[in-house]
C-alpha cells in the first residue's frame, strides 16, 4: 500500500470496505435466515422432514370370530394374499423415453401372473402412485408367480410389486345361519345381519404405526403397536346352538320343497332365560359367496317379515281373558254352529259346532268362540293384554331392520268387528320372533323375558367385556293363569286338535295351529288361495325346555293348514332338538288334577280344570260324578277308565292300549259301560260299550 498512489490505495480500501460490508450483510441474512428457520419456523420444517422421513401405516386389526354357545366357530377372519403396486419405484432409474415401453412389458408380464387385462395394469402403471391395487384375495399360486417376477435372476425384474396379508371373512359351515350372521364386503365393513349390527365390537380399533423409509419409500424400521387391542376385534359368542340351528335349516328346507312355499322361517327359544338356540330362515345363502345371491335370500325373515298371525293370537287372548275372569275355563260358549254375523262380515269355523268349552275352543280353533271372548274382553284390555306380550314392539335384539308388527293403537280404538277379527288373529301383525317369545311367556310361568342372542363378548385375550343374564321385561299374566291355558293348549295335539301332526310320543306338546289368509294386494280383501302356515308351542309341557315357532309363506300343492304343513315341521324340530338336549320322553299320561293346582298355587280350584278335554264338541259338558274308591292293582291287571263321552274309534284304541277287549253296543258315543270306571281287571278281560246317538 506504501508503494501505491495514495488515490489509489484509498479506492482499494473502500472497495475492501464495501466488500466487507456486502458479505457482513450476506452472512447477517444467512444468519437472520437460519434463526428463522430453525428457530420461528422450526417446528413446521420439522414437521416437514418427519413426514418425508417416516412412513404411518395404518394396521386394520383382525375382525373378531363368531362362535355359538358351545365355541364352534360361524364367521373367522384367515390371512390371504393380496398383491399392490408401488408405480414410482417400478420405473425409477429408467430413462423417461424407454418407460411407455417398459410400462408395456411390465403390464403384459403382471397381467399373465394375475389372469387381468393387460389394459387395466397398464393403466394403473401409467398413474405413477405410491400404492394401488393390483388384485386383491390371490391364489397362493399367483403369489407365487408375482414373487417369480422379482427375482433379481430374471432380465428384468419388476420391482415395487408387494404382497401382504389381508383378512377374509370365512364362514366354515357354508349357508348355515347366513341370512343371521350376514356377511363383510371387501372393504372390511360388516353390511348385513350380525357383521352390521355388532361391527363395533368385531371390527376393533385400527392403530397407527410410525416408521422409516429410505429413498425408495421401503420401511426400515417400525415403532411397536402402544395398544394391543388393535391388533384383534372382540370375539362374539352367540346363544345359537349350531345343531338345533342346522336342525331347523334342514326340516324348513325340507318343508320349503315339498309345500313350494315361497318363504319360511323357525324360531327356537329356551323359555326360562329367553336365550335363542336357533333362528333359521329359508330361502337361505352362503355368505362366502354373498354376491351371487338375491338379496331377498338375504333377509331375516324370523325378524324383519311380519304376517297375520291368525289362530295363534288365540292363545294369548284366551290368557287374557281368564286373566282379567272375563271368562271361566268352565264355562261354555254357543259358537253359532259353524256362521255368526257381526257387523257387515260373517265370521266362519272350519269346524261348526254349538256349545264349546275354552279348551275345546282353542283345540277345534274356534274363530266364533274366540271372537266371543274377545268382544267379552273388550278393546282396552284386549289391547293391554297383546301388549303385555311383547306384540307392537321390537324386542331389542341387535339385528338389524327388525319390525315391530302392527297392533292398532288405542288412539284409535277398534270397532266391534276389529276387536272380534284382532282376538283371532286378523287385522294385525307380528314376527316369528316376537310369536315365539310371547309363547315361551306362557311357558314359563307368564314372565315375558328379554331375547338373549349375545351371550358374551371376549377380547383377543379372552377376557370376558360382556356377559348377558336374564331379564324378565314383565309379568303378562299370573303364574296360575299360565299354567292353566298350557294344559289347555294340550288339547290341540291330542284327540281331535288341529295340531295332531305336532305331537311328539313320550311328551306332552303345548301349542296352537293357525292357517292366516293373506291380504290379496289387487282387492284388498283376503284371498282364498294364499295362506301362512304356523305352529308355535313348547315341550315338555309339565318342564318347557323348548318354544318353537314356524312359520310357512304360501304353501303350495293342496294342503296349507298350519296343522298339517307347521306341525310336522315343529315335532321333528322338537324332537330332534329333544333328544340332543338330553331330555328323555315322560310319557302322554296327563298331570292328576290335584298336582295341576298344587303347582298353580292353590289360586284354580280343582273343578276349574274339569273342562280340560271334557264335554264332546257341539255339548255343553256334563257335571262330573265322584268315581269310586281305588282299588289296589296289582301285577297282570289294569285300571279301567273312564270312556263316557268318547266316540267308537277313541274308545276302542283306549281299550286295546290297556289290553282290555270289548264289546259293543248301540252307535254314537259311549253313554255308560260295565264295568263302571276304576274298577280292576285281569288283562285279556272283556268291556262292555253301551253307545247313544246325540240328541
Amino acid at each position: 500500500m506504501k508503494n501505491l498512489d495514495p488515490k489509489r490505495a484509498r479506492w482499494i480500501r473502500i472497495r475492501m470496505g464495501i466488500l466487507c460490508g456486502l458479505m457482513a450483510c450476506g452472512l447477517g441474512a444467512i444468519v437472520s435466515g437460519a434463526y428463522r428457520i430453525e428457530v420461528e419456523d422450526g417446528k413446521d420444517w420439522y414437521e416437514l422432514a418427519e413426514r418425508q422421513r417416516q412412513r404411518r401405516l395404518h394396521i386394520t386389526p383382525k375382525r373378531g370370530t363368531v362362535y355359538d354357545r358351545n365355541g364352534a366357530p360361524l364367521a373367522e377372519s384367515v390371512e390371504v394374499p393380496s398383491v399392490s403396486l408401488d408405480a414410482v419405484e417400478m420405473l425409477r432409474g429408467i430413462e423417461e423415453r424407454y418407460v411407455p415401453m417398459r410400462s408395456q412389458q411390465y403390464a403384459e408380464r403382471i397381467a399373465q401372473v394375475l389372469a387381468l387385462p393387460v389394459e387395466e395394469v397398464a393403466e394403473k402403471i401409467g398413474r405413477r402412485r405410491r400404492f394401488a391395487w393390483l388384485k386383491r384375495r390371490i391364489s397362493e399360486q399367483e403369489a407365487e408367480g408375482i414373487r417369480g417376477l422379482s427375482e433379481r435372476t430374471q432380465r428384468h425384474p419388476i420391482r415395487g410389486l408387494v404382497i401382504e396379508g389381508e383378512g377374509r371373512r370365512f364362514y366354515p359351515n357354508r349357508e348355515l345361519a347366513g341370512p343371521l350372521l350376514g356377511f363383510v364386503a371387501p372393504d372390511g365393513l360388516g353390511k348385513e345381519g350380525l357383521e352390521l349390527s355388532l361391527e363395533h365390537e368385531l371390527r376393533g380399533e385400527a392403530s397407527e404405526v410410525k416408521g422409516l423409509r429410505d429413498r425408495s419409500g421401503r420401511l426400515i424400521f417400525a415403532d411397536s403397536v402402544e395398544n394391543e387391542q388393535s391388533l384383534a376385534g372382540h370375539n362374539v359368542h352367540l346363544t345359537i346352538d349350531k345343531a338345533i340351528q342346522f336342525t331347523a335349516e334342514r326340516e324348513l328346507a325340507a318343508a320349503m320343497r315339498t309345500y313350494e312355499a315361497l318363504g319360511g322361517s323357525i324360531v327356537v327359544v329356551e323359555p326360562s332365560t329367553g336365550e335363542v338356540l336357533a333362528m333359521a330362515s329359508a330361502p337361505g345363502y352362503n355368505p362366502n359367496d354373498y354376491s351371487s345371491s338375491d338379496p331377498d335370500a338375504r333377509r331375516n325373515r324370523c325378524v324383519v317379515d311380519r304376517f297375520e298371525p291368525g289362530s295363534t293370537m288365540k292363545v294369548f287372548t284366551m290368557a287374557a281373558a281368564i286373566a282379567s275372569k272375563s271368562i271361566s275355563p268352565t264355562a261354555t260358549l254357543y259358537c253359532e254352529e259353524g256362521n255368526m254375523p257381526i257387523d257387515n262380515v260373517v265370521i266362519h269355523d272350519t269346524h261348526p259346532a254349538k256349545w264349546l268349552t275354552p279348551t275345546q275352543i282353542l283345540s277345534l280353533s274356534s274363530n266364533i268362540g274366540m271372537a266371543k271372548i274377545g268382544l267379552g274382553l273388550g278393546e282396552q284390555r284386549l289391547y293391554e293384554g297383546y301388549r303385555r306380550f311383547g306384540f307392537g314392539d321390537v324386542t331389542g335384539l341387535p339385528v338389524p331392520g327388525e319390525s315391530s308388527g302392527v297392533l292398532r293403537p288405542r288412539g284409535r280404538p277398534w270397532v266391534q268387528v276389529e276387536t272380534a277379527s284382532a282376538a283371532f288373529g286378523q287385522g294385525i301383525s307380528v314376527t316369528s320372533l316376537q310369536l315365539a317369545m310371547a309363547m315361551a311367556a306362557v311357558a314359563n310361568q307368564g314372565r315375558l323375558m328379554e331375547p338373549v342372542l349375545v351371550k358374551r363378548v371376549t377380547d383377543s385375550t379372552g377376557l370376558p367385556l360382556f356377559e348377558a343374564a336374564p331379564k324378565v321385561r314383565r309379568d303378562t299374566v299370573p303364574a296360575h293363569v299360565a299354567r292353566l291355558v298350557s294344559e289347555m293348549l294340550v288339547a290341540v295335539t291330542e284327540g281331535e286338535g288341529t295340531g295332531i301332526e305336532a305331537a311328539i310320543p313320550g311328551f306332552r306338546v303345548a301349542g296352537k295351529t293357525a292357517t292366516a289368509q293373506k291380504i290379496d294386494p289387487a282387492t284388498g280383501r283376503y284371498t282364498d288361495t294364499h295362506y301362512v302356515a304356523s305352529f308355535v308351542g313348547f315341550i315338555p309341557n309339565d318342564r318347557p325346555r323348548l318354544t318353537i315357532a314356524v312359520v310357512l309363506d304360501e304353501p303350495m300343492g293342496g294342503t296349507y293348514a298350519g296343522g298339517s304343513v307347521a306341525g310336522p315341521v315343529f315335532r321333528r324340530v322338537g324332537e330332534m332338538s329333544l333328544r340332543y338336549l338330553g331330555v328323555t320322553p315322560r310319557g302322554n299320561t296327563p298331570m292328576k288334577l290335584s298336582e295341576v293346582a298344587e303347582q298353580a298355587g292353590g289360586d284354580i280350584a280343582e273343578s276349574t280344570y274339569q273342562a280340560l278335554g271334557k264335554g264332546r264338541a257341539g255339548e255343553a259338558p256334563a257335571p262330573s260324578a265322584a268315581p269310586p274308591p281305588a282299588a289296589p292293582v296289582r301285577i297282570g291287571e289294569v285300571r279301567v277308565p273312564d270312556l263316557t263321552g268318547l266316540p267308537a274309534r277313541a274308545a276302542l284304541k283306549s281299550v286295546t292300549e290297556l289290553g282290555l277287549s270289548a264289546s259293543i253296543e248301540g252307535t254314537g258315543r259311549i253313554a255308560r259301560q260295565e264295568p263302571a270306571p276304576g274298577s280292576v281287571l285281569s288283562k285279556g278281560a272283556a268291556v262292555k260299550l253301551f253307545f247313544e246317538p246325540p240328541s
